[in-house]
């Protein structure tokens, strides 16, 4: 596999797509959505290969739950990606317009990137969420997913492509590196001549490793150690029903709840209906010392990294706090800035917690599974950012954009 030969192709594509209309970009996603209801059949057969293979290969229950794309998830992906049609097209807005004294009009046009390479893992949504992303925003796209999900993101890869041919954009515009082995994941950070951006969706040795080796700038995001702290004030009943939802509904993913802190002003009250509503749903409680001390057999001693661990699991770490600067200090040790939020009915104290916790997505009495590009209105995503430049939470298409100056003169010289 000749990845420069790659690069080249998708820069090339990129020009391409920089100066489609929205009506030409809307009309290729309309004829990927098509294609991948026609092609239904076909997809949920390859996907059953891979997680035929990931159970082989001791994949966790976890994995294959990120594997898993049946009909009715690619029906939800596919709905995703006609909301991604409906939504304006950011490329080639124009804002901060001014008139310069000297006669000179300037404003600032928002642009498509370029090329974006995509490194993922098992996850097979992300090729269509990302392809329907770039594709809208003019970018054409690189991927690479995990040797878990090779047979469903061939086939997804192939019928995508063939749409863009039908609809008069190049099929270089989506390319998949097809060959897993790992040695290729650092050329391609190497690709800095055909790559503008690259952006790693998987563990944290990824993250670094694209960090430490790449020469491409590089967004970094999906690690989701994720907190939730009630507050003394809290309502019982209703935190109960949040807490359930961010850890109970797809515990696998990256915006589940991985730790909850508790006021010990109500710890004792708190923890033991807590238990009642979480253990007959399968979770296990991993307690540091005064939260053990209240829960007794119904949780497990934390042991040393436990509180730094994102879970994907049915397991949810419990500490006892004193009040909300020791919550604070925990959260800023062991938080990934991805998704924290607070339980209470006193909004000084909800408002003290916003304004301190530096997460991208920071919730009031909500669960932490909303941080989500579909949840949020954008149609779908391509990662969760959990930087602090360009892009923070979920990448949208107004987060796979740049913008360039533009200015405007009547045959104007700089005196």
């Amino acid at each position: 596999m000749n990845l420069l030969e790659i690069g080249k192709l998708a820069q090339q594509a990129s020009y391409e797509l920089a100066i489609a209309d929205s009506t030409k970009k809307n009309s290729a996603l309309e004829n990927i959505a098509l294609a991948l209801e026609a092609n239904e059949a076909l997809i949920v057969e390859a996907n059953k290969k891979d997680i035929q293979a990931g159970k082989e290969a001791g994949l966790t229950d976890a994995l294959l739950d990120r594997l898993l794309l049946d009909e009715t998830r690619l029906a939800g992906i596919i709905g995703d990606l006609r909301s991604v049609i409906n939504l304006d097209d950011p490329v080639g807005e124009e804002f901060d317009s001014k008139l310069l004294e000297n006669g000179l009009k300037l404003s600032k046009r928002r642009v498509p990137v370029g090329v974006i390479g995509v490194i993922y893992e098992a996850r097979p949504n992300v090729t269509i969420d990302i392809a329907a992303l770039c594709l809208k925003t003019g970018n054409a796209s690189i991927l690479r997913g995990g040797k878990e999900t090779i047979n469903s993101n061939l086939v997804l890869v192939k019928v995508i492509q063939d749409a863009l041919v039908v609809s008069g954009l190049p099929k270089t515009a989506v390319q998949y590196i097809e060959n897993t082995d790992r040695a290729l994941v650092g050329e391609l950070l190497k690709m800095d001549k055909y790559v503008d951006m690259i952006i790693p969706r998987g563990n944290s040795g990824l993250q670094q490793f694209c960090k430490e080796n790449s020469t491409i700038p590089v967004i970094i995001g999906g690690i989701g150690i994720c907190h939730l702290y009630a507050e003394k004030s809290v309502d019982f009943d209703k935190a109960f029903a949040i807490i359930e939802n961010a850890k109970v509904q797809r515990p696998s993913v990256c915006n589940a709840l991985d730790t909850l802190l508790v006021q010990e002003d109500i710890a004792a009250e708190f923890l033991p209906k807590l238990v009642a509503k979480l253990l007959p749903q399968g979770v296990t409680l991993v307690a540091e010392p005064k939260a053990k001390a209240i829960l007794g057999e119904n949780a497990t001693e934390a042991q040393e990294g436990d509180f730094s661990r994102e879970w994907l699991s049915l397991h949810l770490g419990v500490k006892v706090v004193s009040e909300l600067s020791e919550a604070l200090v925990h959260i800023r040790e062991h938080s990934s800035q991805h998704s924290d939020g607070i339980l209470t009915n006193d909004f000084t104290i909800a408002n003290q917690f916003v304004n301190a916790v530096n997460s991208a997505a920071v919730y009031v009495n909500a669960s932490t599974r909303f941080t989500d590009g579909s949840q949020f209105g954008l149609g779908a995503e391509v990662a969760v950012s959990t930087q602090k430049l360009h892009a923070r939470g979920p990448m949208g298409l107004q987060e796979l954009t740049t913008y360039k100056w533009i200015g405007i003169g009547e045959y104007l010289v700089r005196s």
